[in-house]
């Protein structure tokens, strides 16, 4: 079920727009509604939700204020619902990124053409596990939460192609404040961190299995086995075959 943060000054409005369709049916469920851009950005911080539906009508430039504020952190899906025909503000709004532009008053089929839409973006995002967010004490440690998915999902899928752009499509982030988040806090890029973790697991591999190295390659990630062997031996400054048998005579 893909969770939705309701932004509406005026409660009434929300109630109209819970009522308008049926959520659960096309797999979306209003899981919080917000009065103001503060409570919003505060409910976005704390909890991951799949789409932000905003009524920027009637919270105007506070509510453009906010879709810029929150593509300053996330890239969690964006949906509009602004004046009809209101070419001024959707033009404004399409500046900040977001994903849809809906004319109010909203017509329940426009709402549920977009919101299939974000649907078949969602299921687009495959290679990360939605059980692996559940996993993280995230709540319990809001500061280093976000890191801690990324870099448990580099430990779970190691043998898979990674990137962070793939991360942070998936978790909604933008990718460019993740990466950089992701250096202050582990003193490394994203990159250098992911081949330290590969090039890791293949001297434990070296060191502790009869594996050939064409299979520990593949074990790290790596399809092409000229690549792992020039970044093993960039990394350790030796061979993989070589590592192999000084390790041998060490043990």
């Amino acid at each position: 079920m893909h969770s939705v943060l309701l932004v509406d000054p005026n409660t009434q409005a929300s109630e109209i727009m819970r009522r308008m369709i049926d959520w659960n049916e096309l797999g979306f469920d209003i899981q919080a509604c917000a009065n103001d851009p503060r409570d919003a950005l505060t409910l976005l911080r704390s909890q991951r939700y799949s789409i932000v539906l905003l009524n920027i009508k009637r919270l105007q430039f506070q509510g453009l204020q906010l879709c810029g504020q929150i593509r300053q952190f996330s890239r969690v899906p964006i949906i509009v619902v602004g004046g009809d025909h209101d070419f001024e503000l959707a033009k404004a709004a399409l500046t900040y990124q977001v994903n849809d532009y809906l004319a109010d008053p909203v017509q329940p089929s426009d709402l549920i053409a977009s919101l299939k839409r974000m649907s078949r973006e969602f299921g687009g995002r495959a290679g990360i596990d939605p059980q692996l967010l559940a996993t993280i004490p995230w709540k319990r440690r809001p500061q280093a939460s976000i890191i801690d998915v990324v870099k448990k999902y580099v430990q779970d899928e190691l043998h898979q192609s990674i990137s962070l752009k793939k991360i942070s499509d998936a978790l909604h982030f933008n990718c460019a404040y993740l990466g950089q988040k992701f250096k202050n806090e582990e003193k490394m890029s994203f990159n250098e961190y992911l081949l330290q973790q590969r090039m890791e697991k293949a001297k434990r591999l070296l060191e502790q299995t009869d594996m050939r190295i064409y299979e520990i390659a593949g074990h790290v990630g790596y399809t092409e086995i000229d690549w792992f062997y020039k970044k093993f031996k960039q990394y350790t400054g030796i061979s993989a075959n070589e590592y192999r048998k000084q390790a041998l005579v060490t043990a």
